[in-house]
């Protein structure tokens, strides 16, 4: 190569790298895609804050972003687009400079966008959501508090799988991720109750997205629910830190020990990994716990946590013997019976290794089902089933062909002895069309 070609060609470099386009001072690294009941989320994550503007297009349906002095270096989730209103995402370079993406729309939808800066856990971002206007598409199941009868009505758990979308929660050995956890326990968890007459399980997390905290509460109001109960797994600095925890709202915001105020920190930090715009944040933090101390919303909140707890002992270690209280964002419903339940520190690698086995999620499961159960059958709620059962001294059961008396005592959580004394029966002899009086514990 002569020395003028070699100058030459360094003269072209310097106008390809010093050319807007080419000195992209942001970089997309990565694109991912969440789809919930009502919305589809998507979030860039960038090198740098940015600047973008939001367009929405009709005829055919189109949304647009544009990225300031961006360029793409990631690839569009396109294998997840298939139960999302998006047919398609492309992308192009806009006035020299800028990055432009393209949302070809199946259905009309409602877009808002929002960044968010960086933080421990995630670095700076910009979140797309795309909220379905079918009602058919962002109808989500419906739980109501009605039952045949207006005054035997189920009891409604509210069960709520912490973190999940964007934000994974505490990260354990191996990758483990806390919203997988807890989300597998909160669905094991609405499973016994589907099966328990008298109950009625709302998960506020289906799947894999992000649920702002006072949305969880708001999911908990809109269902009617007799009681929210928030699922998480621990984490700490100290691996060897382990034990199970239950949790109630501190009223006045003071926590009962240093852990449980770190606990809450970062709990209530959520938002900010998970994505929540400024102005739903606000709304969220500025509710205030209107009548909480007229109300028997915090007593009952302890009388379940100390039944949960009691129960969670017999099957795992416990990092606190005690009901703890912390002033988590979760628990603030003032009208609702609040709980938050650690189910073991993911941090510590034998805890982990347990956590991450269905055997020992269904053991957790069994052990919150067994203490929310046993409390509300010790007090139900006016015109709930079991206060009805109650009143008549328990439930009827008419035996069908094949059943036994050990069959019929599983499924109802009844000792075998005590429906054996409830129907003055000598042994396990039971016929077909023979009706049993089941005691309600």
């Amino acid at each position: 190569m002569t020395r003028k070609t070699t100058m030459m060609a360094r003269v072209i470099l310097a106008i390809v790298f010093l050319s807007p386009a080419a000195a992209a001072a942001l970089d997309v690294r990565e694109v991912r895609l969440y789809r919930a009941p009502d919305h589809t989320r998507i979030v860039f994550d960038l090198s740098a804050p940015g600047e973008h503007r939001l367009i929405q297009l009709s005829d055919p349906e189109r949304i647009v972003v544009d990225l300031s002095g961006a360029r793409l270096q990631a690839e569009f989730p396109v294998e997840k687009l298939h139960n999302t209103p998006i047919l398609r995402i492309r992308s192009g370079v806009r006035n020299g400079a800028d990055l432009r993406v393209v949302l070809d729309m199946k259905a009309k939808v409602s877009p808002r966008s929002f960044p968010l800066k960086k933080n421990a856990q995630r670095g700076d971002r910009l979140v797309l959501d795309l909220y379905d206007q079918d009602p058919d598409a962002a109808a989500a199941p419906k739980v109501t508090k009605s039952a045949a009868h207006s005054s035997r009505r189920d009891i409604v758990i509210a069960i709520d799988a912490g973190h999940g979308g964007d934000d994974p929660g505490a990260i354990g050995p191996g990758g483990l991720r806390e919203k997988d956890v807890v989300l597998r326990i909160a669905k094991e968890l609405a499973s016994l109750f589907k099966k328990e007459a008298g109950f009625q399980a709302k998960l506020v997390r289906t799947g894999d997205y992000y649920v702002g905290l006072g949305k969880r509460r708001a999911i908990a109001r809109a269902a009617q629910a007799d009681l929210l109960a928030s699922i998480h797994a621990d984490s700490f600095k100290n691996t060897e830190a382990k034990g199970g925890s239950v949790y109630t709202l501190s009223q006045r915001g003071a926590a009962s020990s240093t852990f449980a105020k770190f606990l809450a920190e970062r709990e209530n930090a959520a938002d900010f990994v998970g994505g929540v715009s400024l102005r739903e944040m606000d709304g969220a933090l500025a509710e205030t716990l209107y009548d909480m101390r007229k109300s028997s919303a915090l007593d009952a909140s302890r009388g379940l946590a100390g039944q949960v707890l009691g129960e969670m002992g017999r099957v795992a270690a416990l990092h606190s013997p005690k009901v703890e209280r912390a002033a988590f964002v979760v628990l603030k419903a003032p009208d609702i019976p609040s709980i938050l339940v650690e189910t073991g520190f993911i941090s510590n690698p034998g805890e982990a290794k347990r956590l991450r086995t269905r055997a020992h999620q269904r053991k957790i499961a069994r052990a919150i089902h067994r203490g929310i159960r046993d409390w509300f059958i010790g007090q139900p709620p006016e015109n709930t089933l079991l206060a009805w059962w109650k009143q008549a001294g328990g439930r009827e059961y008419v035996i069908a062909r094949g059943d036994t008396l050990s069959e019929i005592a599983q499924r109802f959580n009844v000792p075998m002895a005590s429906i054996r004394a409830a129907n003055s029966l000598s042994g396990d002899a039971i016929r077909a069309g023979q009706k049993l009086k089941i005691p309600l514990s």
